[in-house]
């Protein structure tokens, strides 16, 4: 007979496996016809599940499309952590976070599909809604910079997390206002706004930035 941990994990591990299933199945939906045309209904059907497997483990169309685009920033953020370890140089790190991150929130084929049929859902989710995401890309934030304490390329701090916080809402208002005086269409202009503009708020005051 199995342990009693043993049984507890294996329930863990099914029930991850159709929470995953499940989310798949709402993404492919929400980016194909929206969130507003999605029913449980469907999400359950291309899951294989029925409608009451989808609330007990996720809940309704609301907590659906808050676990959808929680996973999707989780996913950008678990790539910022892999950036830390490639780069030798301040510049290249800040700036390879913030293009990559820019970039993905841009090309990502949710936020396209959502932001061209419910752009008011995408601002509450990024708003009212939005404390756990933002949460994740400052913790996120914060574990590069350590990684970059620790390698040597910034000084260690104690306000790591303000400045992490401070960039994480650069980049904020950058998504939620994508439309400035400031041209920021191409890598290159990304680039070197950070170069110019984040790296020193990275940095810290009275440091120089290698």
């Amino acid at each position: 007979m199995p342990t009693a941990s043993k049984a507890t994990a294996s329930s863990e591990n099914v029930a991850g496996t159709l929470v995953t299933r499940i989310l798949d199945a709402a993404l492919v939906l929400f980016e194909q016809v929206g969130v507003k045309k999605t029913t449980i209904e469907e999400v359950a059907r291309k899951a294989g599940v029925d409608r009451v497997t989808v609330y007990r483990h996720v809940g309704g169309r609301d907590d659906l499309v808050q676990a959808v685009i929680s996973r999707e920033v989780a996913a950008v953020l678990a790539e910022i952590t892999q950036i830390a370890d490639r780069h030798d140089e301040l510049g290249d790190l800040v700036a390879d976070i913030f293009v990559t991150v820019i970039t993905r929130w841009r090309t990502n084929p949710l936020v396209d599909r959502m932001l061209a049929l419910e752009p008011a859902r995408v601002v509450l989710k990024l708003t009212v809604d939005g404390a756990g995401p933002f949460a994740m890309s400052v913790h996120a934030t914060v574990t590069a910079l350590e990684r970059a304490v620790e390698r040597g390329i910034l000084p260690p701090a104690t306000d790591l997390t303000t400045r992490a916080e401070i960039v994480c809402r650069i980049v904020h208002s950058l998504i939620l206002a994508p439309h400035g005086l400031t041209e920021l269409r191409t890598d290159g202009q990304l680039d070197d706004f950070a170069r110019t503009y984040l790296v020193p708020v990275v940095a810290g005051p009275n440091v120089a930035p290698r």
